[in-house]
């Protein structure tokens, strides 16, 4: 895992699972409840103490006709506007996601922030930035040397400087990639499709080099990086409080969609009560975020992620 993680070490959970019915859904899949029968004597005096103590295992029988225990499914939701990623997204995403895997089936990975986010510069891309530059211009002025000379992930020419480097992939391969650009517009059906997957989609070595030569010209790319690690980035109006109203109507949505877990990702005190709402519905719910924070303190479930953070 990218990062070290210290909320892994859940608590049990307390709230039981209900028996269901045998039913058959129009994907032919039956879902049912089914009771051990060595645990049944055990059930059963442990039901008799704690009436609301269960050992009911949902089961899920696929296409192939094997019963197994079905997966809880997580729903992970995203504040980006209060706590962005303290360090490069696509590992912060990754390992959240990760994480989040642990609990059960993640189903969905969304993340939400208006467009003032996406062109905001943390501290830390300005200080990179500025220490790329001081190299650039030291390795230009012989100063300094690398040790080993760049190479092109694209053709593999290697280069003595890395500002050599970018002239050389802006001047051939992002002008090769502009005309590729020129040619699938003007293509449509099956060949735009199939251009497309040949020389844009497929090209991954272009993709990659650009990522690390090129500078966005808004932002740092948050965007791209967070979709690129799976995660459905939907960016709101500038209104306020926007983005909270939107988080907490994908709470609703997966209250009334019967999510077992919803990992959030925030410090705002704003969701105290959404959050309390939610446990009250019996969907299970993690906070990740700082245990300071007045979220944390409502709630009593606050993990710590060094990965994302509100500064």
């Amino acid at each position: 895992m990218p990062l070290a993680l210290s909320f892994l070490h859940l608590p049990p959970n307390t709230a039981p699972f209900h028996s269901f019915q045998v039913h058959r859904t129009h994907h032919s899949h039956l879902h049912l409840s089914l009771r051990t029968r060595r645990a049944s004597a055990t059930v059963a005096a442990a039901e008799a103490e704690n009436p609301s103590a269960s050992a009911d295992v949902e089961m899920v029988r696929g296409r192939d006709g094997v019963w197994t225990a079905r997966s809880p499914t997580v729903v992970v939701l995203w504040d980006l506007d209060n706590k962005p990623p303290r360090g490069p997204p696509f590992p912060a995403a990754t390992a959240l996601i990760g994480a989040a895997s642990l609990l059960g089936r993640v189903v969905s990975v969304s993340a939400f922030a208006n467009r003032h986010a996406f062109s905001h510069l943390p501290v830390w891309v300005t200080a990179e930035r500025r220490d790329r530059r001081a190299l650039d211009r030291a390795e230009r002025a012989g100063v300094v040397a690398p040790s080993v000379p760049y190479s092109c992930a694209v053709c593999g020419r290697r280069f003595p400087t890395r500002p050599d480097l970018t002239r050389h992939f802006r001047q051939l391969h992002e002008r090769e990639r502009n005309k590729k650009l020129s040619r699938l517009r003007s293509l449509k059906g099956k060949k735009r499709q199939k251009f497309r997957e040949r020389f844009i989609s497929g090209n991954t070595k272009y993709e990659d080099a650009a990522r690390e030569l090129l500078t966005p010209k808004v932002g740092y790319g948050l965007a791209s990086e967070l979709r690129r690690a799976g995660v459905h980035v939907r960016t709101v109006s500038d209104k306020p409080q926007a983005a909270d109203h939107a988080l907490k109507r994908q709470v609703k949505h997966s209250v009334a969609c019967g999510v077992d877990w919803v990992v959030l990702v925030s410090d705002d005190s704003d969701f105290t009560d959404t959050v309390r709402n939610a446990r009250a519905a019996d969907l299970r719910t993690v906070v990740v975020g700082d245990g300071c924070r007045a979220l944390g303190k409502s709630t009593g479930k606050i993990r710590k992620m060094s990965g994302v953070s509100s500064s």
